[in-house]
């Protein structure tokens, strides 16, 4: 069982990961980034308000002095990571920006230490550091021909992406400290950030992709919010109930590796020999993460 628990981060660091695939999909059809992050987020509050109604309607209920951490999950570790992601993607390249991203577990591991009192072992920094390893080789930013572009912006962008995602994490941890549901955090984290893309959204090309696309391209849409959105969130913030939020957030960083296997999959991206490496380092990572403590995992 709990084999099957350290799976859940895991699996949303590979949906994540999977996010490619749609949002070439739909930029193709002439969506902005705002406009496909609100295609499935607006369609997520849906679902996931769905299934609260008809799993428990109390999960909606949520104390007003605890407001607070449904706007930060919503505010900075969802609309956050997108408009610092994407500003970060402008001025470097996708592989520079996702390994910037992927750099949240250090954030977690210092400030869940602080907050949260959790323990800085010699196991976590060390599959970490293996696991930041990989994702840097999976990038191809080492590769000689790589015409890697960068900007002091850039990586500053890239940097409080990685910021805000531990804040999620941070927060997430926080919402089950005090007793709530993943779906009561994920459902007003999720409408909160829907909100603030309201009015950023290009409502006409979102109607018109999905008329155009009739039963295809709806079937399409919810599968994106499931498997880029509720699914993911869904696992990531059940599995903090169970472990701390720095472990949690080393599992899921596999999700660069995962966009690799997907590229190569569904775009026949052949991944290089480096990038190989990388995803045995980081699975490797993985996997020593998850077997039973040792002394290696003596606290620093």
């Amino acid at each position: 069982m709990k084999r099957m628990v350290y799976l859940l981060p895991v699996l949303s660091g590979i949906m994540w990961g999977s996010g490619g695939i749609f949002v070439r999909t739909l930029t193709e059809l002439g969506m902005d980034g705002y406009t496909v992050a609100e295609s499935r987020l607006s369609l997520a509050v849906c679902v996931i308000a769905a299934a609260i109604g008809i799993y428990d309607r109390k999960l909606f209920m949520v104390r007003i002095k605890d407001i607070w951490i449904f706007a930060m999950g919503g505010i900075f570790g969802i609309f956050g990571v997108m408009l610092a992601y994407n500003a970060s993607i402008k001025e470097v390249t996708l592989s520079l920006a996702a390994v910037l991203l992927s750099m949240s577990p250090v954030f977690v591991l210092m400030l869940a230490a602080v907050l949260f009192g959790e323990r800085i072992t010699g196991k976590k920094v060390g599959c970490m550091a293996l696991a930041l390893t990989g994702c840097v080789l999976v990038s191809g930013v080492l590769e000689g021909d790589s015409g890697m572009k960068w900007s002091a912006a850039g990586i500053g962008f890239g940097v409080l992406a990685a910021f805000f995602y531990a804040v999620y994490s941070l927060v997430s941890k926080e919402s089950v400290r005090k007793g709530y549901h993943a779906f009561t955090m994920i459902f007003y984290s999720m409408l909160i950030s829907a909100a603030v893309l309201f009015p950023l959204t290009d409502w006409d090309c979102m109607i018109k992709v999905t008329v155009e696309g009739g039963a295809k391209m709806a079937v399409f849409m919810l599968v994106n919010a499931l498997v880029t959105s509720i699914l993911p969130y869904v696992f990531y913030t059940l599995s903090l109930n169970y472990m701390e939020a720095g472990k949690a957030s080393i599992l899921a960083a596999g999700e660069p590796v995962a966009a690799m296997v997907f590229g190569f999959v569904f775009f026949s991206e052949k991944p290089t020999v480096l990038a190989v490496l990388g995803l045995v380092l980081t699975t490797a990572a993985l996997v020593v993460f998850s077997s039973p403590d040792q002394s290696f995992g003596s606290a620093v």
